[in-house]
């Protein structure tokens, strides 16, 4: 029997590239989760594959496109996947996170991008755009969001689709934060890693900022990585895309593609150029 502790996606840790993918840019910006070389390592380990219910649901579409793009891909665990898979068209992974990067550079057949999509002047080159791990909440500001979203707009093929998930504020997800217990994890040599966290700023009507704390017997710990993260309500995020030039085909409120609602966990959104 396995008795070995299960990790549980935390705030931060269930996405591709999460909060990295949309960092303004340079590490001085970026989450230590993703900034700091030895938290990179532990990162898949840390959100193993069979919780992650988004591959599950994005997979499908990255096969159905010949050129998709990956806003955010962190270590490349879901490019990798589509890749092994046999997807034969262009992927391409972009993050602004070196840590990540190094990671997913140990494998061939991605190509992958270091820096933000803002400053890569992509211009109808991906029938398909994901942004994962809901790293769209990484994106605070409104002038950053618009942006951001111009820029997706302008690296998509006419028709093309943008798929992104943000979870949905009227769950109150931060509420279960404080009150789930840390996360173990086992090293391959025996040695224990725990995770916890803390919510240091509470929901605001906008956002929230916690911290995860990263203890062990490991030189390069004990850790902290700090995030915030914008939490925006189903209207607001529809009314956005509409005004930056989308037009959402499709909208769900978890991976089961499940209706939008109040107890919904996710606002799961496609929205075509």
């Amino acid at each position: 029997m396995n008795t070995q502790p299960q990790p549980r996606l935390s705030p931060a840790r269930d996405g591709g590239g999460g909060a990295s993918g949309t960092a303004p840019g340079g590490t001085a910006g970026i989450d230590a989760l993703y900034a700091n070389p030895y938290l990179a390592s532990l990162y898949d380990r840390l959100q193993p594959r069979h919780l992650r219910g988004d591959f599950d649901f994005y997979l499908p579409m990255i096969h159905e496109a010949q050129s998709v793009l990956d806003v955010g891909c962190g270590t490349g665990s879901l490019l990798r996947e589509a890749h092994a898979g046999g997807h034969a068209g262009r992927l391409c992974g972009l993050d602004p996170a070196e840590s990540m990067l190094r990671i997913a550079r140990q494998y061939d057949g991605v190509e992958w991008l270091s820096g933000v999509l803002a400053d890569c002047g992509f211009r109808e080159q991906f029938e398909l755009i994901v942004m994962t791990g809901h790293g769209f909440q990484a994106i605070v500001e409104d002038e950053e969001l618009a942006t951001f979203l111009q820029s997706v707009r302008e690296a998509l093929v006419p028709g093309g689709c943008f798929a992104f998930e943000t979870r949905n504020p009227d769950a109150r997800v931060w509420e279960r934060w404080a009150q789930e217990g840390p996360d173990r994890l086992i090293e391959p040599d025996g040695r224990t890693l725990q995770v916890t966290t803390r919510v240091t700023v509470p929901f605001d009507g906008r956002c929230v900022t916690f911290v995860e704390t990263f203890e062990g017997d490991h030189p390069g710990l004990p850790a902290t990585s700090c995030s915030t993260l914008r939490f925006m309500e189903h209207h607001a995020l529809c009314d956005l895309l509409k005004q930056t030039g989308f037009r959402i085909s499709e909208q769900y409120g978890d991976f089961r593609r499940n209706p939008v609602g109040p107890h919904a966990p996710e606002i799961i959104t496609l929205a075509r150029r």
